[in-house]
């Protein structure tokens, strides 16, 4: 047998095995355990308070007819079902055709971290000039708010577009947000 095949069949046989021990480390925003049941729903405080009265709006289904969401405010977007968006790129996560997706823009005024706050589990990706963006950190929003999840990215001054793809429904409560 040709040493590069019998390398192959170790590490074939080895990836299942190994697989599990590293899948925690992997995992996705998507992956992780939905927030707690609450009695009673929770308006969030300080810079998220906006998320309690979102304004609505309808996500664009195209890269330019994306409406602007402006940092420090929230919307509850209308999403399209996912074959009728035409991603700038190819997200990460598209979502299959029976998922909602959309964009929209987001115009930064000075650098920083911001966050972008969503309230499902939908996947996020952040367009800039040179492509899509690395978030920096990803996690929960406060309990009992109706905020899912939390993506941060390090912006520069300009013009952004963020694609949502994979959500569930065909409506999403999205909020930005610049971090101190």
């Amino acid at each position: 047998m040709a040493p590069a095949r019998f390398l192959w069949l170790i590490a074939a046989s080895l990836v299942p095995a190994i697989a599990p021990a590293f899948a925690p480390a992997f995992a996705s925003t998507a992956d992780m355990p939905a927030p707690p049941a609450c009695p009673a729903p929770v308006a969030p405080a300080g810079a998220y308070a906006p998320w309690a009265q979102p304004a609505p709006l309808a996500a664009g289904q195209a890269a330019d007819g994306a409406p602007l969401l402006k940092p420090g405010s929230a919307a509850r977007l209308s999403l399209a079902p996912t074959p009728q968006v035409r991603y700038a790129l190819r997200p990460e996560k598209p979502g299959g055709s029976v998922s909602y997706g959309g964009l929209v823009a987001l115009e930064v005024a000075s650098a920083g971290t911001y966050r972008i706050a969503l309230g499902s589990a939908a996947w996020l990706d952040v367009i800039g000039k040179g492509g899509a963006l690395p978030s920096i950190a990803h996690g929960h929003g406060p309990d009992c708010t109706g905020i899912r999840k939390l993506v941060d990215f390090t912006l520069e001054p300009g013009r952004y577009l963020l694609q949502i793809s994979a959500n569930g429904t065909p409506a999403l409560t999205v909020m930005a947000l610049a971090l101190p």
